[in-house]
């Protein structure tokens, strides 16, 4: 049988640096853990994966804690971005993933203790971020390794990775600003999200600066689906002074603003205007393309997998929080060449 000894003969390395490219430390370089991954692959060498796991105490998984129930949250492509991000540099590292789901916030704590007290993962990414957070606490109780993809007022030594929402809602909304919009609405995602609140804050602080109103009958909240932005538009058309732009939480809810609309027997952008966040590739090819807020989704699962690794082998970092770049890419649904100031 083949053992480390014998792949670390033949890659002319030590046999612990063997097992440091079996357990994805990352400070072994990716030309030497290349070198030694090829050997292993021609000698046929695969690690015993449960006995690894007895003597150092690892489970080689890390845990993904999903925001909602899975049948939703995967109609979303902006999900699936973020766990290719997540999965590819997992893999690399030489790591499983292990997905959890709950559907109240008892069952999640109950969960994530259950994961932690029972050692099932060696680290866990969360996927949203909210006020008061019960999930962070105990996590932070426990000691143990984590990354929130988003960012939390009350715990804010925590490793984060996030984009600035409030900058990058501030310059959608400033965009159709630009386009001489002067009634602009929000439709917003589930109000207890700090991204939700976040991107709600910089829609408001742009309308403030340009001295535009910001009336509450023009901000409507609701959850990441198709259904919102369709419901918003029934609400929206029917008022008798309506926004003539909209910034939208998410790109899945602006393809029900465009059936709902469409529906209504509207047009963008004639008849509105809007601008979304997280640039799915759908985005591009909807019945009217949807200018949107490329925020670097896979950058951020990319990202948080890689910090979680150095919590997780008790290495530091840099900085705690790191911060994604975000770009405004225009396309049809916000241009309006011949809009006329009111």
């Amino acid at each position: 049988m083949v053992t480390i000894k014998d792949v670390a003969r033949v890659a002319g390395v030590s046999p612990s640096t063997v097992s440091r490219v079996v357990s994805g430390n990352p400070r072994i370089s990716t030309e030497t853990s290349r070198k030694v991954k090829e050997i292993m692959e021609q000698l046929g060498y695969h690690p015993n994966v449960m006995a690894k796991s007895l003597v150092s105490k690892t489970t080689q998984t890390l845990g993904i804690l999903l925001p909602r129930p899975a049948e939703e949250l995967f109609l979303n492509f902006f999900f699936g971005e973020l766990i290719r991000g997540i999965v590819t540099q997992a893999t690399r590292a030489g790591y499983d993933m292990l997905m959890t789901t709950v559907t109240s916030d008892h069952d999640e704590l109950e969960t994530i203790s259950r994961l932690v007290r029972g050692s099932r993962v060696d680290g866990l990414i969360l996927l949203s971020s909210r006020k008061n957070d019960p999930v962070i606490a105990f996590l932070q109780a426990h000691n143990f390794p984590f990354v929130l993809i988003g960012r939390s007022d009350e715990f804010p030594d925590i490793i984060s990775i996030d984009n600035n929402n409030v900058q990058a809602a501030y310059e959608a909304t400033n965009h159709l600003i630009a386009q001489g919009h002067e009634r602009i609405g929000f439709v917003s995602g589930p109000p207890n999200l700090v991204v939700s609140q976040d991107r709600l804050a910089g829609y408001h602080q742009a309308l403030k600066e340009a001295k535009l109103p910001s009336k509450q009958e023009w901000i409507l909240e609701g959850d990441v689906l198709q259904e919102s932005g369709f419901r918003a538009m029934s609400f929206f058309m029917s008022l008798p002074d309506r926004p003539s732009a909209l910034v939208v939480y998410d790109d899945l809810i602006a393809f029900g603003v465009l059936r709902g609309l469409t529906e209504l027997g509207y047009s963008v952008p004639s008849d509105m205007c809007l601008v979304s966040f997280n640039n799915i590739p759908l985005s591009e090819l909807a019945s009217t393309p949807i200018s949107s807020i490329d925020i670097g989704t896979y950058q951020l699962g990319y990202t948080a997998t890689q910090s979680l690794l150095r919590a997780v082998h008790g290495e530091p970092l840099s900085q705690n929080q790191i911060v994604i770049p975000h770009r405004l890419i225009v396309r049809e649904s916000s241009i309006q060449p011949n809009l006329k100031r009111t």
